[in-house]
Formats: structure tokens, C-alpha cells, sequence
């Protein structure tokens, strides 16, 4: 287990998320989500700077990183980001187009009152 070494860090799994998804790799990006979406009820809902990335053949479950700090500013902002991926928000001149796919383990997800251009809208997959 080291800091720098196979230890999963949830921002940069969100940012990379991201990128897979705006360039049309949303199955993976989907993976991703999910992986993330498993290993929060291990920390009561509430992401660590980092996490040690075992493999779930051999644990089952994500292990908490020693002197991760928790919380952890920029790993708690990460959920919004994953939730733009699920979603597929993507914002433009011309509004708020959506494309939604969501991770197995989320049947359902909706945003309301979300601002977009002067206007609230509910946003739903």
C-alpha cells in the first residue's frame, strides 16, 4: 500500500471520468463511476483524499489509506463531477444537453431546479 502507488484517489478518478466520457468512452466512464459508487459505503458516504486500490478479487472491499485525510476538500467535490458524467450534463451556448448512463447500481437520478440560462430545470435520466 503506498500513497503514490496503486492508492485511488476520487478527484482525479472523477476527472478522469470525465475525459473518457466527453470523448465518447461512456461504458468506461460508467465503470468508473460505479467502482466509486461501491467503495463509498465503506466510508459512510463520505469520500477520503484516498483510498488503497486492492483488488476486489482478493479483499472485496476498498481499504482506508492509513493518513488519507478525511474529509478531504477536493475528494468531496468529486461526487458532483460524477454525477455531470452520469447525467452526461454538458453546458453550451444554446442551453443544457443531457445523455444519461448511469452505473448499474443507479436506477434513477434527478436533479431539480437546476439553473440554466436564467431558467430552473428538473434534469432526470
Amino acid at each position: 500500500m503506498g500513497y503514490h502507488v496503486g492508492a485511488l484517489w476520487p478527484q482525479d478518478n472523477a476527472i478522469v471520468a470525465t475525459g473518457l466520457w466527453r470523448y465518447g468512452r461512456r461504458s468506461q466512464a460508467s465503470r468508473i463511476v460505479a467502482g466509486i459508487i461501491d467503495a463509498a459505503p465503506i466510508f459512510g458516504f463520505r469520500l477520503p483524499e484516498t483510498f488503497a486500490g486492492e483488488d476486489r478479487a482478493g479483499i472485496g472491499i476498498a481499504l482506508p489509506y492509513p493518513s488519507s485525510n478525511n474529509p478531504q476538500a477536493w475528494a468531496s467535490g468529486s461526487p458532483l463531477l460524477f454525477i455531470r458524467v452520469m447525467l452526461g450534463l454538458d453546458p453550451s451556448d444554446d442551453g443544457l444537453s443531457v445523455a444519461p448512463q448511469l452505473p448499474p447500481q443507479v436506477q434513477r437520478l434527478t436533479l431539480s431546479s437546476v439553473r440554466v440560462r436564467g431558467h430552473r430545470v428538473d434534469v432526470a435520466s
